[in-house]
């Protein structure tokens, strides 16, 4: 029952999710299946298969609230070498299969906790890099430049343009149409985030980007030829006539290779990747959370292992859970992990019945939502918040910014955690004691812990401390590092002998 206790608010959140995720798990099928030189690969439809088992099974097992998971166009280029390495889409299945074992190992071992470690400014630093990655590569389908693929989050894309040449292109290709009803849709979103809106009831149970994918498909159909949007403009789900076709989208591992060092390795790297991007995603999905629940981020892990295991099993994508996708289903007002199923449920009912229809709606009011998402991720307040918070939360904050945005996700991340960490160091090095000071005398009171972080602050002090009689107190020190104690013991040595001056340690 308590599955079931927010339908009302998790069906609309789950289809407006559906809507967002289609496009998306298709422009990452086709992408990682386009490895040139390899038979016997899918066709776009193993993205849509990927992001059933993220929305449907891994849902079921997880214990996050509001976070939805399906195929990371972060592991694209992932995918493509693993492909390319071991020779066939079913020797990377069977990677795919191990790496899920992996990934429940790692559950159970509790390396999920290793998120936690993230600093908080990297955290908001990755969720502004993202909300303005959606707001630059959704801009150029907002005006009806569909040449990249739908949902691409990296700087260089496979045609050789990069986030910022493919807005030139953009600016000089747009289709009447497409602005039309960006700008419609765009108007639409901002009118139901108003609070007059937001205060009428019904809107809990209808949100904004249902009205816009709607709006979308009912004002193309109204158009005329000459701007009537067709072909990549709209959403391409391939359609399945018969049953031949459907069973035709799966794929089976190849268990002959099972013990090929080449296979070990592309598993290693995929349960990694993927679950350092899943780690990521909750904690960010967690902040943003408006009811701040927090999720057991190795319960997650052992979650998305059983859905790369049978991801692997039939023929999908490597899934994690994606804050853009949730990011939606919180925008959308999704109460429970219910929204998360159901967008899998609408996933699945696509594949099978839903193509006619869904092929009617134009990239453009998809694309309006996601930048509308990518607004609320990098809102100007959060911009002003950090900045108040002063340089060393603020630095680390625009640097993970910039780095994502130039390289990727975890590239970007990366950086930020290692000038997070510089802060870290050199908060230790300043903030470690309390210093008396007088004309012929200074008293270093040390702090409860005192690590090798601070060696270098403690022994700045003490070296500049000639002719003054010294007092080190440590009887409020519960532990104080070996490298510390015998870098005080030898100063204390060197200072009595050469300089005859006074040291006195307290319970040291």
């Amino acid at each position: 029952m308590g599955l079931f206790k927010f339908w009302k608010q998790d069906l609309p959140a789950g289809l407006v999710v559906f809507l967002v995720a289609l496009p998306l798990c298709l422009g990452i099928g086709l992408a990682s299946t386009s490895v040139e030189g390899i038979t016997g690969l899918p066709n776009v439809l193993t993205g849509i298969i990927s992001g059933i088992i993220g929305g449907i099974i891994v849902a079921v097992f997880s214990n996050s609230r509001l976070g939805v998971s399906g195929p990371a166009a972060g592991l694209i280029t992932i995918v493509i070498a693993a492909i390319q390495e071991l020779g066939s889409f079913q020797a990377f299945l069977l990677a795919l299969l191990l790496s899920g074992i992996i990934q429940i190992v790692l559950g159970l071992i509790r390396f999920g906790m290793i998120a936690t470690y993230v600093p908080t400014a990297v955290i908001k630093g990755m969720l502004a890099a993202i909300g303005i990655t959606l707001i630059l590569k959704e801009f150029p389908h907002l005006l009806g430049y569909d040449k990249d693929f739908f949902g691409d989050e990296s700087f260089w894309q496979f045609d050789g343009h990069n986030t910022f040449s493919e807005l030139f292109y953009a600016l000089n290709a747009f289709e009447l149409g497409a602005v039309i009803i960006g700008i419609l849709s765009i108007l639409i979103l901002i009118l139901f985030d108003t609070k007059v809106m937001k205060s009428k009831k019904w809107t809990t149970y209808i949100p904004g980007a249902l009205v816009v994918v709607f709006t979308g498909i009912i004002v193309n159909l109204l158009f005329n030829t000459q701007i009537k949007l067709s072909g990549q403009h709209l959403v391409q789900l391939p359609i399945i006539a018969h049953a031949d076709q459907f069973w035709a989208i799966f794929n089976t591992p190849d268990f002959s290779l099972i013990f090929s060092p080449k296979i070990w390795t592309v598993a290693l790297t995929i349960a990694l990747v993927g679950s350092l991007e899943t780690l990521l995603s909750v904690e960010a999905t967690d902040k943003l959370d408006p009811k701040k629940y927090k999720t057991d981020p190795n319960k997650e892990l052992r979650a998305q292992g059983i859905g790369n295991l049978v991801s692997g099993l039939i023929g999908g994508l490597p899934v994690t859970q994606v804050i853009v996708r949730s990011s939606a289903n919180i925008a959308a007002n999704g109460q429970s992990k219910f929204a998360a199923i159901i967008h899998g449920i609408f996933l699945l009912l696509s594949l099978l019945f839903l193509g006619p229809v869904l092929n009617h709606v134009p990239l453009a009011a998809l694309a309006a939502v996601l930048i509308l998402v990518g607004y609320k991720l990098a809102k100007w307040s959060l911009f002003v918040e950090m900045y108040q918070k002063g340089l060393s939360q603020f630095i680390p904050f625009i640097a993970t910014i910039a780095s994502i945005l130039l390289t990727d996700l975890l590239k970007g991340i990366g950086i930020g955690i290692l000038i997070a960490i510089f802060y870290v160091l050199k908060r230790n090095y300043q903030n470690h004691f309390t210093l008396i000071e007088s004309a012929d005398s200074i008293e270093l009171i040390l702090s409860e812990e005192v690590t090798f972080l601070n060696k270098g602050g403690i022994l700045k002090v003490l070296y500049g401390s000639k002719g003054k009689r010294v007092t080190v107190d440590a009887s409020r020190t519960k532990s104080i590092d070996q490298d510390v104690l015998e870098a005080l013991y030898e100063y204390k040595l060197s200072a009595e002998l050469e300089l005859h001056q006074r040291i006195e340690f307290i319970n040291i």
